[in-house]
């Protein structure tokens, strides 16, 4: 067994959050800038910070990456395939948030584009998505029609 000293001990998973946002038949997405895979596109999210709670986690993340407020984080899903994410082993919180019809998305910190993508679109294949991100939407869409 690796040790670690500063983890005193216990190589324990990242944990990360990513933001599900849904107007009428459109999902946002955001356009990864930085690898890894670059230029496609992912639901906006990212790592939780040291002492941050995973729901404002991921309000900040879709600030940071989106450009939009959102609110009512509700837990969809927990994605934690040791092999989800080619850097190492990430744990995902996935939220659903509300979000103003009035905002319009931007791409910023990490992300290169933010915008709603039809979800016919997504489904189809059409937009070249990474990771298990197509997963979580196909699990998304599946829960959220059963509701």
């Amino acid at each position: 067994m690796v040790v670690c000293d500063e983890c005193q001990g216990y190589l324990n998973p990242a944990l990360a959050v990513d933001a599900a946002v849904r107007r009428q038949d459109s999902i946002l997405l955001v356009r990864r800038k930085f690898p890894p895979n670059p230029g496609s596109w992912v639901l906006p999210g990212g790592f939780v910070d040291r002492g941050e709670d995973p729901e404002q986690a991921v309000i900040r993340e879709l600030k940071e990456e989106a450009g939009l407020d959102g609110v009512n984080p509700k837990l969809l899903m927990v994605m934690g395939d040791p092999e989800r994410d080619e850097r190492k082993h990430v744990v995902s919180i996935v939220y659903e948030l509300t979000v103003d019809s009035t905002q319009i998305p931007v791409g910023g910190d990490d992300a290169s584009d933010a915008k709603f993508w039809a979800i016919e679109d997504i489904l189809s294949g059409k937009v070249a998505m990474a990771s298990d991100h197509p997963e979580i939407v196909e699990k998304w869409l599946a829960l959220t029609s059963n509701s």
